[in-house]
C-alpha cells in the first residue's frame, strides 16, 4: 500500500515534519568526495516538491558548505521547509575538547553558552534565515554541564530562534540528564536494520517522554540501499574506503538480504532503499528517518519512502531476512 507523504510531530513542539528527511552531510562534501553544489541544490528543491520537508545539516558538514547550499536551495521557499541545524562542533574556539581535524581546521566539542550563542548567528546567516525550527546539540561535550547548555537553547527558543530542541550521539545518562532539565523535543541518533542498540537504552526513555527520534544512517551509509554491490570501488576520502563495515564479504551478505526481501519491494513497486526506509519509520520510537542523497533522483527515490505502508506479512518477511542475512554481519 501508498498514500500522501507521512507527517509526524518534532516532539511537543507542535513543529511537524514529513517523516522521510533529507540527510545533507554528503551535499557538504567532506568525507564523501566532494560536492556538487547545483546538483545538491536540485536534490534539495526536488525533496520538497515531493513533500519532503525535514531538511537536516550542521556546520560541521564542510565547515558551513552544506549549511550554505542549503540557504541557497531554500531561497524564496524557506517556509515549506523544516531546517534541523546542529551545534557544538566548533572551530572558533579551542574550548571543549579537541575531537578531529577537518581541511587543517581543528574541530572541539564545545557547549559553551558563549559558542551556542556564537554559532547560531553563523548558522542563521548560512542558512539566509532567521530562525531553525529544531536546533540539536551535535556531539556531547564533557568540559560543559547539560544544565548550562539547555538554559542557552531555552534563551534562543523563547528568543524566537529556535522552535524545538534536540540533541545527537547521546548515552542513557546523557539522555536522562537532558530530560532532567526538561524542553528536549528530539534526540538524533544512528539506527538501522545492523545498527539497532538504542532499542535497548534510549528509546525505552524516549518513548516514555514524549521525545521523537530522528534516526541517521538508516541505509547504513548505502549499504543496505541495494544498490552497492560487492564490486563497487571507493574512492578519494569517502569514508566507506577503508570502513571494515564496507569488505565484500558485507556486500555479499547485504546483496544476499536484497535478494530476500525483493518480493515485499516488488508488492508495493519499491525499491530495496524505499522498503528498508519504510520498515525503519515502522520501527517503535522511530519518528523520523533521515536519507542522504546528492542528486535529484535520489531525493525522489528516498521520497517515495514517505509513503510506503508495509503491512504485518511485510514487517514478518523483513525481520526474518534480517535476522538470517544481517545479523552475522561483521561488524
Amino acid at each position: 500500500m501508498s498514500g500522501q507523504q507521512l507527517l509526524r510531530e518534532i516532539g511537543k513542539s507542535g513543529v511537524a515534519a514529513s517523516a522521510v528527511g533529507l540527510g545533507t552531510w554528503a551535499i557538504g562534501g567532506w568525507m564523501w568526495g566532494g560536492t556538487d553544489e547545483a546538483e545538491s541544490i536540485a536534490a534539495i528543491q526536488a525533496s520538497l516538491d515531493a513533500g519532503v520537508t525535514l531538511i537536516d545539516t550542521a556546520p560541521a558538514y564542510g565547515l558551513g558548505r552544506s549549511e550554505e547550499i542549503v540557504g541557497k536551495a531554500l531561497k524564496g521557499r524557506r517556509d515549506t521547509a523544516v531546517i534541523a541545524t546542529k551545534c557544538g562542533l566548533v572551530w572558533h574556539t579551542n574550548k571543549g575538547k579537541h575531537f578531529f581535524d577537518q581541511n587543517g581546521n581543528p574541530v572541539h566539542r564545545y557547549l559553551g553558552r558563549d559558542a551556542i550563542f556564537h554559532e547560531i548567528e553563523e548558522s542563521l546567516r548560512r542558512l539566509r534565515s532567521d530562525y531553525i525550527d529544531l536546533y540539536i546539540t551535535h556531539w556531547q561535550d564533557p568540559t560543559t554541564a547539560i544544565d548550562e547548555t539547555m538554559r542557552a537553547l531555552e534563551e534562543l527558543k523563547a528568543s524566537g530562534k529556535v522552535r524545538a530542541i534536540g540533541a545527537s550521539n547521546v548515552n542513557a545518562a546523557e539522555l536522562e540528564a537532558y530530560i532532567a532539565v526538561g524542553g528536549l523535543d528530539a534526540i538524533q541518533e544512528r539506527f538501522s536494520m545492523i545498527d539497532r542498540e538504542i532499542e535497548a537504552d534510549l528509546l525505552p526513555l524516549t518513548q516514555a517522554n514524549g521525545i521523537s527520534t530522528l534516526s541517521y544512517s538508516s541505509l547504513a551509509l548505502g549499504l543496505l540501499s541495494g544498490v552497492i554491490g560487492p564490486d563497487r570501488i571507493f574512492s578519494g576520502d569517502d569514508q566507506r574506503r577503508d570502513n571494515p563495515r564496507f569488505s565484500v564479504a558485507n556486500r555479499e551478505k547485504a546483496a544476499a538480504f536484497a535478494t530476500t526481501i525483493r518480493p515485499v519491494a516488488d508488492k508495493h513497486a519499491a525499491s530495496l532503499a524505499q522498503t528498508v526506509i519504510a520498515w525503519t519509520l515502522a520501527q517503535p520510537g522511530i519518528t523520523f528517518a533521515l536519507c542522504g542523497a546528492r542528486n535529484p533522483s535520489q531525493a525522489l527515490d528516498n521520497a517515495r519512502a514517505g509513503t510506503i505502508r508495509l503491512d504485518a506479512e511485510d514487517h514478518s518477511a523483513i525481520d526474518a531476512a534480517i535476522a538470517a542475512k544481517l545479523t552475522a554481519m561483521d561488524r
